[in-house]
């Protein structure tokens, strides 16, 4: 924020002067009261801005007037861990002879106070040298500023970040994680050792998936955007997505506390400030909300939360993202080791050491040095205390390490500039010790584990954490895995367990489908919340949770779990199924039938039953009605090439001719009850010759079209995987559609005459006079295929065979039984019936008939 009052001052600079205004000199720029800070000389110099001492927040400045001396109110002890590693980092290059062996490093460490003004005055103090900054001016001769290393929080390193960009001088944060610090257009000199919350989000997101979660909990601040986003395509579900003010309210935590009370959803997924994250656990304790588990991308949020009375109890199988990284060998110890004497001019350790011990030094406070005193409560230090042997809490995931790093990546930034000229003979490179601040890349040297990517963000593993709890009913983190970015295949990150059987509560809106069903998504609901339906005849669902079933392929069907394809049975209508087998019996005994007629009727081939219903005729239609009765095997058992062409075709030719018979004997008999008169024309047509015509021209025309239609597009085998789902149907496809019903239709045709000339002769006389018989069997004839078209065109499979085979066995039971029974009844049951002299009796009556008729026709005589 300070930035916008030195505009105006640097407008100045360069413009001379403005009316009514002059210059005597730079204008300082500082904050009243001593700045903390600890340096140590050296050929280059390393800046650290570090929250150690921590300040009340005071009251919006309006930059009228600097900003009042602010007093700090605590000791951050983290903070303070941090920069020591820092310092450890530095004396331990200076201590290597292979990383910068010409130089030593310095340092200068301040303390930001965790806000933005206090970052923004030591930040300019650094690039001055000065402790009353001047900007744009190096007050004093210094050796040159090789980086800066801090802060912590994202919202103090904005700031810092926009001024050191004006300047291209290189930021290294360690904690900073704010998603936007990767734009180097905003940005150009930040870099961090530290994993950007877009990251971050994507392995909390993708741990989430790992452990099979899909109804979520959400809260937090600066990530929510990111860690939405990330959960969504995941396919994660978020019921309660809460957004917690960075400045702590009471009432609208408890609002929050309210809404994680009425949650369902088992994982909650945390980007908090430590604060907010104790406040809100700390409101839940009252609930008595157990098993949930809380996914945090900051160890450091369960570390200091933990420190609440009963928190350990609701973090329970909490899962963490830690940096991974290896303990840095020596801090411990070099920790062990601090003491106030050893360096009098660090300020941070006296007071480390005040808070760490609850003492005071004399100085400090009025009293003799290394007594107490009763009256004020007072404990003073003495000197004499040792933090060798003194643990602190979850020191082992508390990364108050994470200033070595960048460190470390400075001094191979430094190296590298040392050896660019040397190994690539570049004139270009610069000298370590008179360089730019701009020529600071922070590339990373061969053989080191440090890797920033394009944005400068750090590359690294993620070791996941588990909050459980020791026999003894101490709480303690446990590295049950690794999260790889590096190794991830695709948009999915690798996440490896070393512990295979870890039970992780589930947390779903919905119980899981099983295979067989599929998901159907509830109205008003996130999509993870459905309902779980089987799935339909003729698709299925091999995996758990699919979103909709599928079809399976051409020859295959579903199981009868629906779980999977099999390989579909072929189906025909065989002879070994009952259907099948009553059918083939049924042609056998029809046929049978007609040929046990056929012989009686030789038999009795002079008796006057068969001569009068014109035996050659009658012999033709009992062969043809058995033949009709023998095609229908040819529609039985699996189809091949020769019983598809046989079929239809034979089918076709041998009922036209029984229908043709039929035709010829019905009009064999209307002419013989015409033809009266002697010489009348009609007696030409009662000889066998024009029978004969009569049937033959009739099964010509239809063999022309079944050799038309054989020789054009003939059936032929096929497969029909549609009409049943379960099976495939071996069928006989037709091949030309036109020319089968054009078959059909000339047989139609041709019984549809026949009936209408038998119904014409319907009243002739009944002695061994069959029109009546023809009369009654052609409507039986006609009506069975009158109702085979419909039934034909919505049968499937071997309905459509069975429909078929049906209705020629019974148009030629109809025929058979309409035509000829009869006349078996009166040659087996009543031969006094066969007799010529009945047939005579019969012609007789006729005459007699017709005569009168003519004499009723005549007009009377008149009398004379």
């Amino acid at each position: 924020m300070w930035l916008c009052s030195l505009l105006p001052a640097l407008t100045l600079a360069f413009t001379g002067s403005v009316p009514g205004a002059s210059l005597s000199g730079p204008t300082g720029w500082h904050l009243p009261g001593k700045s903390a800070h600890f340096n140590q000389p050296g050929d280059v110099v390393v800046g650290g801005s570090f929250s150690i001492f921590r300040f009340k927040t005071g009251p919006l400045f309006d930059f009228t007037v600097p900003p009042a001396e602010q007093a700090s109110v605590i000791v951050s002890l983290w903070g303070y861990w941090v920069a020591q590693s820092f310092v450890f980092a530095v004396e331990e290059i200076n201590r290597d002879g292979r990383l910068l062996p010409s130089l030593i490093l310095g340092f200068s460490i301040w303390n930001s106070g965790d806000l933005v003004v206090g970052a923004l005055h030591e930040t300019m103090a650094l690039l001055t040298g000065w402790e009353e900054p001047v900007p744009n001016y190096e007050c004093q001769l210094s050796p040159p500023r090789a980086a800066l290393v801090g802060d912590t929080r994202s919202a103090v390193s904005i700031p810092m970040a926009r001024l050191l960009g004006l300047y291209k001088f290189p930021q290294v944060s360690h904690s900073s994680t704010l998603a936007s610090l990767s734009d180097k257009t905003q940005f150009p000199s930040f870099l961090r050792t530290v994993a950007s919350d877009l990251t971050t989000s994507r392995a909390v997101a993708h741990l989430g998936v790992h452990f099979g979660w899909s109804w979520d909990d959400h809260y937090g601040q600066q990530s929510s955007s990111l860690v939405t986003q990330e959960l969504g395509q995941a396919g994660i579900c978020i019921e309660f997505h809460l957004y917690v003010p960075s400045q702590q309210s009471l009432e609208k935590t408890e609002a929050i506390v309210r809404e994680m009370v009425r949650c369902t959803a088992t994982g909650i997924v945390v980007f908090l400030s430590n604060s907010n994250f104790q406040l809100i656990l700390q409101g839940l304790l009252g609930h008595g909300i157990w098993g949930r588990v809380w996914v945090s991308g900051d160890t450091l949020h369960a570390v200091l939360a933990l420190a609440a009375p009963g928190v350990s109890q609701l973090l329970q199988s909490s899962f963490s993202l830690l940096q991974h990284s290896s303990q840095v060998l020596g801090f411990p110890e070099y920790f062990a080791r601090l003491h106030p004497a050893q360096t009098p001019e660090d300020m941070f350790t006296e007071r480390f050491w005040e808070v760490t011990f609850g003492c005071t030094w004399p100085r400090r406070s009025p009293g003799p040095a290394g007594k107490s005193s009763a009256a004020g409560g007072v404990r003073f230090c003495s000197g004499n205390e040792s933090l060798r042997g003194r643990e602190h809490p979850f020191q082992e995931v508390s990364k108050a390490d994470i200033g070595y790093p960048a460190v470390y990546s400075i001094a191979h930034a430094l190296q590298d500039l040392g050896t660019c000229e040397h190994e690539h003979g570049d004139r270009t490179c610069a000298d370590p010790r008179h360089f730019r601040p701009w020529q600071v890349h922070c590339k990373t040297p061969d053989g080191t584990e440090i890797v920033f990517d394009a944005n400068g963000d750090m590359v690294t593993k993620y070791d996941i954490l588990q909050g459980q709890k020791t026999a003894e009913g101490l709480f303690h983190f446990v590295r049950i895995g690794v999260l790889n970015p590096q190794a991830s295949s695709g948009e999915r990150l690798m996440v490896q367990l070393m512990q295979e059987e870890l039970q992780v509560p589930s947390s779903a809106c919905s119980t899981s489908c099983a295979p067989g069903s599929s998901q159907i998504l509830r109205q008003g609901a996130p999509h993870c919340c459905f309902d779980c339906s089987p799935c339909p005849e003729g698709q299925f669902a091999d995996q758990r949770d699919m979103k909709q079933c599928l079809l399976c392929p051409g020859e295959q069907a579903p199981s009868q779990a629906r779980d999977r394809c099999l390989p579909r049975p072929e189906a025909f209508l065989a002879f070994d199924e009952p259907l099948g087998l009553a059918l083939a019996s049924g042609a056998l005994a029809l046929a049978g039938l007609a040929l046990l007629v056929l012989a009686l009727f030789v038999r009795h081939r002079a008796s006057a039953v068969v001569n009068a219903s014109n035996r050659a005729l009658s012999c033709v239609l009992l062969a043809s009605l058995a033949l009709c009765a023998l095609c229908a095997q040819l529609f039985l058992g699996g189809p091949s090439a020769a019983s598809c062409l046989l079929r239809q075709s034979a089918f076709a030719v041998v009922f036209t001719v029984a229908v043709s018979s039929v035709l010829a004997k019905t009009l064999t008999v209307v002419l013989a009850f015409r033809a009266t008169r002697p010489g009348d024309w009609l007696r030409v047509c009662l000889g066998p010759s024009a029978s004969t015509a009569v049937v033959l021209g009739a099964s010509s025309v239809q063999v022309i079209l079944c050799g038309v239609w054989l020789a054009t597009a003939p059936p032929f085998p096929d497969r029909d995987t549609a009409s049943e789902p379960g099976h495939i149907v071996l069928q006989c496809q037709e091949g030309s559609g036109a020319a089968f019903y054009c078959v059909l239709g000339y047989l139609g045709l041709l019984a549809g005459g026949t009936f209408s000339v038998a119904f014409l002769a319907r009243g002739l006389p009944a002695t061994f006079n069959e029109t009546k018989f023809l009369t009654f069997s052609m409507p039986l004839f006609c009506s069975v295929w009158t109702a085979f078209l419909p039934l034909y065109h919505s049968a499937r499979g071997k309905a459509t065979v069975a429909v078929e085979v049906f209705s020629i066995l019974a148009s030629a039971a109809g025929l058979l039984g309409g035509i000829f029974i009869p006349k078996c009844y009166i040659i087996l049951l009543r031969p006094e019936q066969n007799a010529l002299a009945r047939l005579r009796r019969g012609r007789g009556a006729e005459r007699e008939r017709q005569s009168e008729e003519l004499r009723s026709r005549r007009p009377p005589r008149p009398w004379p």
